[in-house]
């Protein structure tokens, strides 16, 4: 139902100016009210308006009806164009196939259901006595920090070194005419 209203809106458009277009370009007197809309005018007036309502409540934007008739009353003004298929000349308005997802981008695994309840988390000075650092002093903490850290500089030191370095090694040399066929010179001596 809201579906409905929401296009009937579109129809009117904001302050009635659609509605106000369509009345311009069809010659017809609109009225949209609740689930009717009457239109009186000429009979190819008519058709256009019935056009446009029935496109728009297929959820069709009255916007592309409205440019197209602008287009076609253009040309019919035209002497030239006057008898042609216009068409070729009326812009194509395809639909926008959005993707129909229906699974969540992130699919959770359920845990299993288990009757006993989860193992309680380990505190920090549990995870400091599995390691040996809890009965070590704070300055001696320290310095292992610091000398983990600094190993691991080096680490990233030297491979954005050997980066820096791969960059200054020249190309192989591909080989020319003339050193092919002094090899193969070589090679028919050798079978000599």
């Amino acid at each position: 139902r809201n579906r409905f209203i929401k296009r009937r809106q579109r129809l009117i458009g904001k302050d009635e100016v659609t509605l106000k277009t369509i009345e311009r370009l069809t010659n017809c007197y609109v009225l949209v009210q609740g689930k009717t809309v009457a239109a009186i005018g000429p009979y190819r007036g008519l058709r256009q308006v019935r056009k446009v309502v029935e496109d728009t409540m297929r959820n069709i934007h009255p916007i592309y009806s409205l440019k197209a008739f602008m287009i076609q009353s253009e040309y019919a003004k035209r002497e030239d164009m006057k008898d042609e298929d216009w068409k070729r000349y009326l812009p194509e308005f395809h639909k926008k196939t959005l993707s129909k997802r229906r699974k969540p981008h992130k699919i959770r695994v359920k845990k299993e259901y288990s009757v006993y309840p989860p193992p309680p988390t380990e505190r920090k000075e549990d995870k400091l006595m599995a390691s040996g650092q809890y009965f070590l002093t704070e300055s001696e903490r320290t310095r292992q920090k610091d000398s983990e850290r600094e190993v691991r500089h080096a680490a990233a030191a030297k491979s954005r070194m050997e980066k820096r370095a791969a960059a200054f090694v020249p190309p192989p040399e591909p080989e020319r005419a003339a050193d092919k066929e002094q090899k193969t010179d070589d090679v028919m001596k050798s079978v000599e």
